[in-house]
């Protein structure tokens, strides 16, 4: 009996409560206002939000697709213009600059981690494709710059194991241009032993390197060409032939043949 009373007195508040709702709602009008109108504002807001950072996303994709397209263009520009005895590594420096202030303006890790990578990769292009050898101190400062790039990629720790294993491996690269071929080892090895980056390509190469990487330590001697034979050459006298002149050859004149209707000795 209790229950049953405590249950007809709960339906009877809930109807009251239904029957007051629009007089409640007359007097609280102005609050029921201000509330939809916080509501709708955050709605729009977060819509908006959306929106934008899916546009910001999108623009800041294109122009990174842009610029790493970007990068073997101009290396094979200045290739070819090296050859011709050129000059475009100006370019790859310019090019390396707009990477590095992409990376540092975005906010998503994979993209400036990519940008890095991309910008070491150039700036260790341009060391080696310039008209005039560097100098130890250039190649140096050069190198550095190429490590603090990747090192840099490192430390956003993109959660793509493909860009933060290509940046160990440009790492490596590093070390083995400086001729530290123990340190650039120590790197492909370790990089082969990650199992996050099983099946990347930068571990592929940093176990083809670390194979290959003897060949480049022992300097190349090329064997002494063989001499050359000695030829003897001797002179030839020259024969100096006269040719008989054809004015000068006697005339022969044939006598004239006899008449066969002349009786021979006779008129």
């Amino acid at each position: 009996m209790k229950s049953d009373h405590r249950h007809e007195l709960k339906t009877n508040e809930l109807a009251d409560w239904l029957e007051n709702i629009p007089e409640w709602a007359q007097q609280n009008r102005k609050n029921l206002l201000a509330v939809a109108a916080v509501v709708v504002v955050a709605i729009l807001v977060y819509f908006w939000s959306y929106y934008r950072r899916e546009v910001v996303a999108a623009r800041n994709q294109e122009r990174l697709t842009l610029l790493v397209t970007q990068v073997p263009q101009r290396i094979n520009e200045a290739m070819r213009t090296s050859a011709q005895n050129g000059d475009q590594t100006l370019a790859l420096s310019s090019l390396g600059e707009d990477l590095k202030e992409f990376a540092g303006d975005i906010s998503n890790d994979n993209m400036a981690a990519l940008a890095l990578v991309k910008r070491g990769e150039t700036i260790r292009a341009e060391l080696h494709l310039r008209p005039a050898d560097a100098s130890r101190e250039e190649l140096t400062s050069q190198i550095a710059k190429a490590q603090a790039s990747y090192q840099e990629a490192l430390d956003r720790k993109p959660s793509n194991q493909a860009l933060a294993a290509a940046a160990q491996f440009g790492l490596g690269l590093c070390e083995e241009e400086l001729g530290n071929f123990d340190k650039a080892a120590e790197i492909y090895v370790a990089m082969t032993q990650k199992a996050e980056y099983a099946g990347t390509v930068a571990r592929a190469a940093a176990d083809y390197r670390f194979k290959i990487m003897g060949e480049f330590k022992t300097p190349v001697a090329f064997k002494p060409a063989p001499p050359e034979p000695k030829v003897t050459v001797t002179p030839e006298t020259p024969t100096l032939q006269i040719q008989p002149d054809p004015a000068a050859a006697p005339t022969v004149i044939a006598p004239a043949p006899a008449d066969a209707n002349k009786p021979a000795g006779g008129q």
